[in-house]
């Protein structure tokens, strides 16, 4: 059975980082895309499991060859998806979760039209500026652009399948887990490999 991909986005510092990583701690048949990125790693990231660190000469390379299914430049770095990397996983069965962007997002619905697209919400502007400010890494400046880019992403939630309010994590976890157990039981999935059980 080929897998299916899962595209989760949202505003930064809504939890969407943590709740993915609690998903694929608990839902063994999901494997994490890892995006190739041009900024530098964070303390505790590992190149080949947060991301793929490279350099932008390498990474025009691989925009430049189309051998990117979806690429975006945000606050100053370009991030991007392996197209070879993502048929491979997708033809072995694995199930797919990106953590995009959205016009990253955007570029893989057009590539995979059936996947199934969530958007992690925080419960308001006023807590997420709490939340970002609360993290201490973030400069002023960086913190009034990273705000004005949420209030712009927010005219773009209608076209997700599913948003996910992140106000409790336990119970926006449970939500989350809750969308992708759905999602494997949709008919088209299903169906053609139960088909010949039941004689029709």
């Amino acid at each position: 059975m080929e897998g299916q991909i899962f595209v989760v986005s949202g505003c930064s510092g809504a939890g969407k980082t943590s709740l993915l990583k609690e998903l694929l701690r608990q839902d063994k048949g999901l494997r994490f895309s890892v995006s190739f990125t041009t900024r530098p790693p964070r303390a505790g990231e590992t190149s080949g499991q947060d991301y793929v660190f490279v350099g932008v000469d390498e990474f025009l390379q691989l925009r430049d060859q189309g051998k990117l299914v979806e690429w975006v430049e945000q606050f100053g770095h370009y991030y991007g998806t392996s197209r070879q990397w993502v048929d491979d996983a997708l033809a072995q069965g694995w199930d797919l979760v990106f953590d995009v962007e959205i016009h990253g997002a955007q570029r893989l619905k057009h590539h995979f039209p059936g996947g199934v697209f969530i958007f992690i919400l925080p419960p308001s502007l006023a807590e997420l500026d709490r939340r970002l400010r609360r993290r201490g890494d973030v400069p002023e400046a960086e913190l009034i652009q990273r705000l004005e880019r949420v209030r712009i992403e927010l005219k773009q939630v209608h076209w997700y399948d599913y948003l996910v309010v992140n106000e409790d994590f336990d119970q926006a976890g449970g939500r989350l887990q809750a969308i992708v157990t759905a999602a494997r039981c949709r008919t088209h999935i299903v169906w053609p490999h139960v088909r010949e059980h039941f004689e029709v």
